[in-house]
């Protein structure tokens, strides 16, 4: 199957807020991180978290974009072989992608959501680098990327992954929530983005490197 990469994403991002956001959510986990202790497990090497595809937002997309762009500048062939793992990923990927690979926009129906689910679990981060456990794109990777991990409140309550808080109780993992980003920033950030360039919708994070 021939894949065909949407076209760039606008140029037009919200750098600053984008910063301040990152400051924020970066802060909230060095918050965490001193409470937790040896709790949490996560460590340089640790790749549980860079294996399965997930959504990610259109200021996570032009993040890494610009993370990929940076990385390029400093060293083209580790950028090169970013992307090439990312293209080969879409190989893989792309006939059971849930969504339009034309525009690299997932589907929001819910048969969509259902499948994207089953979605690619075992398929790795094109970021990430086989040989050290380390990510590429670190300092541009997604929100999630950067939540997962401490105890994190969502729909369905308060999720931890499971390689942390080995041995705690849940008063004590409770204690040690992350909060991050209080002032929903993001939600800001991507309304403007949206407003601004018309880039809508999730996407993934291999499709975003390859193109």
């Amino acid at each position: 199957m021939v894949v065909r990469y949407p076209q760039q994403m606008p140029a037009r991002f919200p750098v600053s807020g984008d910063q301040k956001l990152i400051q924020i959510v970066d802060a909230a986990l060095a918050d965490t991180t001193g409470k937790s202790g040896a709790w949490l497990a996560c460590r340089p090497g640790c790749t549980q978290c860079c294996v399965g595809v997930f959504a990610i937002n259109q200021v996570d997309a032009l993040r890494l974009k610009r993370g990929l762009a940076r990385l390029k500048k400093k060293s083209p062939k580790r950028a090169a072989t970013v992307r090439e793992r990312a293209r080969t990923s879409m190989t893989r990927l792309a006939p059971d992608f849930p969504g339009n690979l034309r525009s690299g926009i997932l589907d929001e129906t819910e048969d969509a959501a259902e499948r994207f689910a089953e979605f690619g679990n075992d398929e790795p981060c094109p970021a990430l680098d086989p040989d050290t456990g380390l990510c590429e794109l670190y300092e541009d990777r997604p929100m999630t990327c950067r939540v997962f991990g401490p105890p994190v409140r969502s729909e369905e309550g308060l999720g931890v992954c499971e390689l942390c808080f080995q041995g705690a109780t849940d008063e004590q993992i409770a204690a040690c929530e992350m909060v991050p980003d209080p002032d929903d920033l993001e939600s800001k950030l991507l309304e403007k983005l949206e407003k601004n360039s018309g880039a809508r919708g999730n996407t993934i994070i291999a499709l975003t490197l390859a193109s």
